[in-house]
């Protein structure tokens, strides 16, 4: 005689529909698995490294139930920490590894500020990959730069402007970004710098690479008459550039040509992906992202 029918029978009955709806229930629950691809051009600078862990931090609480993996896009930054003994993979690694994970539906987001030649490379480089291997997920979309509207220029605005909270009434405020040769951003640069003027009238910008070069900042300042300019990077980690080209001790750094013209200096450098209003910014874009690089565009 089977155990089973020591049982009432309505336990038995309970029993076999539990084992049969269980995978559905399973299935249901979960769904595909998700993987969030967090894509930067990367860091060898411990002192920047804040800024990335603190990103990873809230991408991880926002997406709880995703698979999270790292690319870094600049190879010899790559090749530096792979001699390290941290090495830090591509995009191409990025995705496999997620694979390898069983996630299906894949979020790639993009830690740049603007949408420049270094994003258009990003979009290619998972464009090709998602072609070189067809059916690996069912859709791969992809989270747009930091700055993309107003809404975003206005959030990033406040949410800098709040980070620098030592600075006292009167004092000015420059803020650095990368910028390209090219010119690719600098409009978006031009309208951030608008909403930075809306929001607070002492804030200034410039570009290491861009067209709003260091010369514009100083003629810009000159008709001003400040006293005191506090320095800050308009980058997500406050790498190289921020404690070399902005606030380093030598000649041709802003902060020492700055000082030779008279102003007293300050420094707050702070990547940006260490202010937690930024970090809200690129975790919407994340979320709210359509962008399936699996399909094609379907217009009404």
């Amino acid at each position: 005689m089977s155990h089973i029918q020591h049982f009432p029978r309505f336990f038995v009955l309970l029993l076999a529909l539990w084992l049969v709806g269980l995978p559905l229930a399973a299935q249901a629950e979960t769904g595909p698995r998700e993987g969030l691809l967090i894509v930067a051009f990367g860091t060898s600078v411990p002192e920047a490294v804040p800024a990335l862990k603190a990103l990873d931090a809230d991408f991880r609480a926002a997406f709880p139930k995703a698979a999270v993996e790292w690319a870094y896009t600049s190879q010899i930054i790559r090749k530096k920490l792979a001699e390290r003994g941290t090495p830090v993979g591509g995009i191409s690694e990025g995705l496999a590894a997620l694979a390898r994970k069983g996630v299906k539906v894949v979020r790639v987001q993009s830690l740049h500020v603007m949408a420049g030649e270094e994003f258009s490379a990003l979009e290619r480089a998972v464009l090709l990959d998602v072609k070189a291997h067809p059916g690996r997920f069912d859709a791969v979309y992809l989270g747009r730069p930091l700055l993309e509207s107003r809404r975003d220029a206005r959030e990033v605005a406040a949410a800098v402007l709040e980070s620098c909270g030592g600075r006292a009434p009167g004092e000015g405020l420059v803020l650095m970004g990368h910028g390209q040769a090219h010119g690719r951003a600098d409009l978006v640069f031009e309208g951030m710098r608008r909403a930075f003027v809306e929001a607070d009238g002492l804030t200034f910008m410039a570009s290491v690479e861009g067209s709003r070069t260091f010369d514009d900042l100083v003629r810009e300042l000159a008709v001003r008459k400040l006293e005191t300019l506090w320095l800050q990077p308009f980058m997500i980690v406050a790498g190289d550039h921020a404690r070399n080209d902005l606030a380093g001790e030598d000649a041709d750094s802003w902060a020492s040509q700055l000082r030779k013209r008279g102003y007293q200096v300050k420094t707050n450098l702070l990547g940006m992906g260490e202010i937690a209003g930024v970090r809200a910014v690129l975790i919407r874009h994340a979320r709210e992202t359509k962008d399936d690089l699996t399909r094609e565009p379907v217009k009404p």
